[in-house]
Parts: structure tokens; sequence; C-alpha cells
């Protein structure tokens, strides 16, 4: 039985030759995404083996949407495709619950390998991750604990992606009120206070795209 695979990339013509890439390899694709939320509802109705998703995406991004999946669907392998190396990017990826990490510089060959390796039950890095990074999430000695919780991440993400209050609020489904309190929040845990602020430390962590 061939492997049932999801695609979540923001843009239609990477995710078309995505789709094209696995369909030739012989992997079934059961679905499409153009952003980080909209993947985990079409992954809970359709509950893929693996789920191949961009980092960078809008709404919900690829690290926020691989926690939400560990919690609605357990059993689907994630690997994330991007363009960031860098170990922290790699590190959360891992922390977040990713079983892959491909890098977007390497052959499509790599994503194949990769989603055939986690949902083999392992785990696959891109070659040119850092050793150390490995080591450092086996023994969890130099992760350091989310500022964050998951809702002010998403928060994060909207405001930077230049969302009003009133819509952020619209997005997530909570009231105006909330909304607010949540970006305070946010910006107290980070010290930041002009929205300026929060677009920068969105394009470092990798929550945006520059």
């Amino acid at each position: 039985m061939s492997i049932r695979v999801l695609i979540a990339e923001d843009h239609q013509i990477v995710r078309q030759g995505l789709k094209a890439l696995l369909v030739r390899e012989g992997f079934q694709v059961v679905g499409e995404a153009a952003d980080g939320q909209e993947a985990v509802k079409l992954a809970e109705s359709n509950q893929p083996d693996a789920i191949v998703l961009d980092v960078s995406m809008p709404v919900l991004n690829g690290l926020e949407a691989v926690r939400e999946l560990g919690r609605s669907c357990p059993k689907t392998k994630a690997v994330l495709l991007t363009r960031y190396d860098g170990d922290q990017y790699v590190l959360a990826a891992l922390r977040a619950g990713a079983k892959g990490y491909v890098l977007k510089s390497q052959a499509a060959i790599d994503l194949v390998q990769a989603i055939r390796d986690v949902c083999n039950g392992g785990v696959y890095l891109s070659p040119g991750v850092s050793r150390a990074v490995v080591d450092a999430f086996l023994s969890r000695s130099e992760m350091t604990e989310e500022r964050l919780t998951a809702r002010e991440r998403q928060v994060l993400q909207l405001v930077a992606e230049g969302k009003t209050t009133k819509e952020v609020a619209t997005i997530l489904g909570i009231s105006v009120k909330t909304a607010e309190s949540h970006r305070t929040r946010v910006m107290q845990k980070l010290d930041i206070h002009a929205t300026a602020g929060l677009v920068r430390y969105a394009i470092r962590s990798g929550l945006i795209e520059p």
C-alpha cells in the first residue's frame, strides 16, 4: 500500500511541483493546504501517514502546525521543508515533534527518502544539519524553555503578518479583548514595546519570512 501524504505549502507552484514529485515516486497525495491552519484541518479529516510542511506559512506556521498535529494526529509523521539551516531552527523543529527536516537546497530525492524514513519509524535530517544539533536534542542539554505559549506564538505570528487585533480575534475565534490581552503578554514577555520589534523577532524566530 502506498504512503498517504498531505502537502502544506503556501506557494502554489511549489506545491504543484511537490505533488508531481511525490506522485511520480509512488506516494498517494491525499490533500494540499496553503497555510498551517488548513493543513491541520485536512490532516484531522484525512489522517495521512505523513505530512510535508513548509516552515514559513501564513496564519499558522509549520512549527505550530506540527505541535497541533502532535495532539490531533499523533500517528501522522511530520516532515518540515525549509530554507533555514540554523541550529536553532532544527532544534525548534525537533522540539515541536517533527520527524524529518529537509533543506530546500538539497536534492528532491532527499525529501522522498525523508518521508520513507519517518514512516518506517526513523528520523531524517538533511546532510547539511550539524551532528551537534542532534546530540543537543538527544541530551536536551542546550534546549531552553519556550517563553511564549502556543496561543501567544500564534498571536505573534499574525501581528507580525500585519493583522489588526480584530483580525487576529476573528482568525483565532477569540474575543478582541482576549486577543489584545495575548498581544500585551507577548510584548511583556519579550520586552518588546512596538510592532516593528515584534516583526523583527518573528523573522529571527522563523515565524515569518523577511
